[in-house]
């Protein structure tokens, strides 16, 4: 038979370690050679593992996980169609502020072009030159001549050598 030990027996039957180290000391069960228990010892003192109330519940658990499961990716998934709705609504509406702006465009590119009716205010209409009036010649006025200018260069010192860190301590004036 299989061998079990104390931790795997006390798991396999739901119990504390405690109480298996209490029935071998009292001598109800007994160890193998390497410290383990045989499997057959484990259910004469215990009886048959409840392994099936162990697997129902197991299923019972695992079930109610996976419908909560279920439950918020419906959740989720409610929360996207939402978004997705919202975003679809405003794409719609910048496209028909797009499509509002283009036509203002046009209006005003149309206005722009039209051909202008008659003027009436002073600032549309063309300045009136007259016509029966010569431009006036341009006198020279005669002036001296100016003198010659020469550009003088001008003095520009030459820059001192310079020093470093240590000489400026060991040759102050150098």
């Amino acid at each position: 038979m299989k061998a079990l030990s104390v931790l795997e027996l006390a798991a396999l039957y739901g119990m504390n370690r405690q109480s298996i180290y209490k029935r071998i000391n009292k001598g109800d069960l007994s160890k193998n050679r390497d410290g383990k228990i045989d499997l057959s010892e484990a259910i004469r003192v215990f009886g048959e593992p409840a392994q099936k109330k162990q697997d129902v519940a197991t299923l019972q658990s695992t079930g109610l996980q996976k419908e909560t499961e279920v439950d918020i990716l419906k959740q989720q998934i409610d929360f996207l169609k939402q978004q997705l709705n919202l975003a679809h609504e405003r794409e719609i509406f910048q496209r028909q502020q797009l499509e509002a702006k283009d036509h203002q465009i046009e209006s005003i590119q149309l206005l722009l072009n039209a051909p202008k009716p008659d003027m009436t205010a002073f600032t549309d209409q063309d300045p009136v030159a007259p016509t029966n009036l010569q431009p006036e010649p341009v006198a020279k006025i005669a002036t001296p001549e100016e003198p010659k200018r020469y550009i003088v260069p001008e003095q520009v010192e030459p820059e001192p050598k310079k020093m470093g860190f240590w000489s400026r301590f060991f040759k102050p004036y150098g």
